[in-house]
């Protein structure tokens, strides 16, 4: 277990203090549930019986384990099992009682692979049905995307496969229906759904994209709860946002519910199916909302203000939800009262609220969020750009952040154009001029934050990870003369190798947001690639790697990173071994540090 001690300051408490998600639950054994946390250090699966209290942890790599669900009987842990963070690997499963007491036993015992007989590849979806039937997703450079039933005791059978990217939704109550997403037309960013029988029969098809002349998308946001009921929740564009419809694959029959919520609208089913549990995301915070079917009408579930990532309605009618808010650490509450599942250990010590600032933008205003140190501006000033590039930054607690602030810099993230949460156009607007157009709405808040005497001008902290270390690299080359210092995680570096070496599913994410491969329009990624201007940066530059990365793979961060060197341009670099990011506790404050001493040593 990591250890806080008093003397230590407060952003390193801020990662170390124990976190958990939100439990989930066995749809028919909802007193066993299955949560993430980071108790000993590293993020791995554990085990809850609600009924008893005892907890026992399931996983133990010296990578971390996040991804696993629980079967519908409970009776079952299935996690997904890769290599160092390569994100490419198989199924496993072990019970969920691991002796015959019940007392448990230590963590990885019992397992056993779940779907024998299928090879390795990159998870494209994973359902589970109540027969013990599974249908898995997979996906790899050779065979594109396919889906496989595994019924107990006998091989997997494949009942589709494409090119493009698809994946396993959602499978009915009884197990006779399978809802996918596909993006056949090709076009990743905007889901077709089709439902299946068994056999890979096809029931019904829902398309938005008219074969590719709308860019309007759907997700499978799961069926019923309730036997003999073929009704899907499906979340669609139609308005201009996310909202949910209700279709029923077998009649055609779709059932507007017309929730008059101006920001993006998530929902789930209530466990009896006689409502739904809404989530509202409006400019970067979040409310929550039951939709009940006989009044056809909505009625607000109390939360605090600030970001809710996670809220399963329980078979009781209570909420259960994950809160945070960039002040305060998060907490999984519930309407009936009280937290939920307290993690060991202290409590994270809070930072600063965030501060809403709207800039007039070329697209639109721009969304920002502040967060201040004590005292008078100007300061020195982190730009913390975030990834995706289809998220959102939001009123939520986080530890990089807030170490900024504990050392003296304002803190400004940006809501760029292609960031979601603010309607279908803006998130769309990312097309073709790939990371100009994110940099054009930086650069405005960059201007908004000087002119207000926010921001000293001398000491300006371009930061991101993933995407938004894509954008600090292109940013230090495009607008050399604005940036002190760059900070870049796992980002896109060179944009055409990063292509030929990342998994096929981002591949085909870059072929819809520049409009076609490297070979058929290289000036795009010509434009939109950091190497392109590596020349022209002279800011110092810090850059961080996971030598297993799938998404932003070594090779093209090296590539860069060699045509610094060739200059004698100052940066530094670090490689890690692990993939896209680490989920060990201590690996990240070394991170985080190595970045506070970089930009400490630079802005003087």
């Amino acid at each position: 277990m990591t250890q806080i001690t008093g003397s230590m300051p407060d952003w390193e408490k801020r990662f170390r203090a124990p976190r958990v998600s939100l439990p989930d639950w066995a749809e028919d054994a909802p007193q066993r549930a299955l949560f993430v946390s980071n108790a000993t250090g590293t993020f791995e699966l554990y085990a809850w019986d609600r009924a008893t209290g005892e907890q026992r942890q399931a996983t133990d790599r010296p990578n971390g384990t996040t991804d696993g669900v629980l079967s519908p009987d409970g009776e079952w842990i299935w996690w997904f099992s890769d290599t160092d963070g390569d994100e490419f690997g198989v199924w496993m499963r072990q019970p969920f009682v691991t002796s015959p007491s019940g007392t448990g036993a230590g963590a990885g015992a019992g397992d056993e692979p779940a779907t024998p007989g299928l090879a390795p590849s990159y998870p494209g979806g994973l359902a589970l049905g109540r027969d013990g039937t599974s249908v898995v997703g997979r996906s790899t450079d050779e065979d594109g995307s396919t889906l496989h039933v595994v019924r107990p005791g006998q091989p997997p059978v494949e009942i589709y496969r494409h090119r493009e990217s698809a994946g396993v939704g959602d499978l009915s109550y009884d197990g006779d229906l399978l809802a996918i997403e596909h993006t056949e037309h090709g076009d990743a960013m905007h889901s077709a759904l089709r439902v299946l029988r068994l056999d890979g029969s096809v029931v019904a098809e829902l398309d938005d994209t008219a074969g590719g002349t709308r860019e309007l998308g759907l997700e499978v946001l799961g069926f019923a709860p309730v036997a003999g009921d073929s009704r899907l929740l499906v979340g669609h564009q139609r308005r201009g946002r996310w909202e949910p419809v209700i279709w029923d694959p077998l009649t055609g029959e779709e059932t507007d519910l017309a929730i008059e919520l101006p920001g993006d609208v998530n929902a789930e089913w209530y466990p009896d199916g006689s409502g739904l549990l809404v989530t509202h995301s409006f400019e970067a915070r979040d409310e929550l909302w039951r939709y009940d079917f006989v009044r056809r009408a909505l009625i607000q579930v109390d939360t605090p203000p600030g970001t809710v990532v996670g809220a399963t309605a329980r078979p009781d009618g209570s909420v259960e939800y994950l809160w945070s808010s960039a002040e305060l650490p998060p907490e999984v509450r519930s309407t009936a009262g009280g937290v939920v599942l307290d993690p060991p250990g202290p409590a994270a010590p809070a930072s600063v609220p965030v501060e809403d600032a709207w800039v007039a933008g070329p697209g639109g205003r721009v969304h920002a969020l502040v967060q201040r140190p004590a005292g008078e501006g100007p300061f020195p000033t982190v730009f913390e750009i975030h990834g995706g590039p289809t998220w959102h930054d939001s009123d939520a607690f986080a530890a990089g952040p807030a170490a900024w602030v504990d050392h003296g810099f304002a803190v400004v993230r940006v809501n760029y154009r292609g960031s979601t949460g603010y309607g279908r156009d803006w998130t769309d607007a990312l097309k073709h001029r790939v990371g100009l157009i994110e940099l054009e709405d930086i650069a405005v808040v960059r201007e908004w934050a000087v002119a207000s005497r926010l921001a000293d001008p001398a000491k300006l902290v371009l930061s991101g990870g993933s995407w938004g270390g894509y954008l600090t690299l292109l940013g230090l080359g495009t607008q050399p003369d604005v940036w002190a210092v760059g900070l870049a995680a796992v980002p896109v570096a060179d944009y055409v190798t990063a292509y030929d070496d990342e998994m096929e599913a981002l591949k085909a994410m870059d072929r819809t947001l520049l409009g076609g491969t490297p070979e058929e329009v290289p000036e795009r990624f010509e434009a939109s690639s950091p190497i392109t201007y590596v020349d022209a940066v002279r800011a110092p530059v810090y850059i961080s790697a996971g030598v297993n990365d799938p998404r932003c793979p070594i090779q093209q961060v090296e590539n860069y990173v060699d045509r610094l060197a060739a200059r004698g341009a100052p940066h530094e670099v670090y490689r890690y071994d692990a993939g896209h990011g680490s989920l060990v506790v201590e690996e990240r404050i070394k991170q985080v540090r190595m970045e506070l001493d970089f930009a400490a040593r630079h802005l003087g």
